[in-house]
């Protein structure tokens, strides 16, 4: 078996390469708080006739969705061709979402951003957490109360100018005793809602990248909204399930140029330097 130190390193690669461009920044718009991560997330819901079915959705934790006026951060990668807004805001915003009963997670159909980019002239240009690496029942029974190394994908809040870069945090999970998911780490501010992801063992120094689900809001002993839940709640039936953003709701807006950004190394983290096009 690798040592931790390379396996942590090719499971960041493996992390980046497959989901890198699946997570947006946001936070409540003119004000200084509820900082958040959501990600694009799209549901396989038939492949039966040989055409796979995709309902596609930026997921969140649920507490961070609940005022009007909601602001995107719109990194360049994120868009073709690449925008000069660096924001985008959304009215309703608390409305877009549905709240998936009680575990805490909204869900956000994407039909109204994707039409927004086209009225604009752009497309978006993410990756989304697919069926293949959203984990499913029998992934989530192997963890137990044993930590194991966990790798939360977010868009932390800058200490010294509030940036939203990109960055993933290296941290432990395991089962409580109240039988959740939990992390064993401190959350920076602003990952709430962010994925987390683990390697799960092949042999012969192979391993499968997997997406646990999402964190949830709080400091320390974050519970993790796994994905079993979140996908069987998502397919269930609602009579009034939010439809998204209507494309008239969303506006770009610059944003003052940023710090640049060299790639950042510390303690339990990996900074991703933005790419550049």
């Amino acid at each position: 078996m690798p040592e931790p130190s390379v396996r942590h390193g090719a499971t960041i690669d493996a992390l980046m390469a497959n989901a890198g461009r699946s997570t947006l920044a946001f936070k409540q718009a003119n004000a200084d708080r509820y900082h958040a991560t959501a990600f694009w997330f799209n549901d396989l819901v038939d492949a039966t006739s040989g055409t796979e079915v995709v309902e596609q959705y930026l997921v969140t934790a649920a507490e961070m969705t609940r005022y009007d006026l909601g602001e995107l951060t719109l990194r360049p990668e994120l868009c073709e061709p690449v925008m000069s807004a660096e924001r985008l805001l959304v009215t309703g915003f608390s409305d877009a979402w549905t709240v998936l009963g009680d575990l805490g997670v909204a869900v956000m159909p994407t039909s109204g951003l994707h039409a927004h980019g086209r009225r604009k002239g752009w497309t978006w240009t993410t990756d989304e957490i697919t069926d293949g690496l959203a984990a499913h029942h029998d992934d989530i029974a192997r963890i137990g109360a044993e930590p194991r190394p966990a790798y939360i994908l977010g868009h932390d809040v800058g200490q010294t100018d509030g940036a939203r870069l990109q960055a993933v945090v290296v941290g432990q999970v395991a089962r409580g005793d109240d039988g959740h998911v939990r992390l064993g780490s401190t959350v920076p501010e602003g990952c709430a809602g962010a994925p987390v992801f683990v390697g799960e063992e092949l042999g012969d120094d192979r391993f499968r990248l997997v997406c646990l689900g999402l964190v949830l809001a709080g400091e320390k002993g974050n519970r993790i909204a796994t994905f079993d839940r979140i996908r069987a709640a998502v397919r269930e039936p609602a009579a009034e399930r939010a439809t998204g953003p209507a494309a008239d709701s969303v506006e770009d807006m610059a944003s003052p140029p940023g710090p640049g950004g060299e790639a950042v190394r510390r303690a339990g983290w990996w900074r991703r330097k933005p790419r550049k096009r």
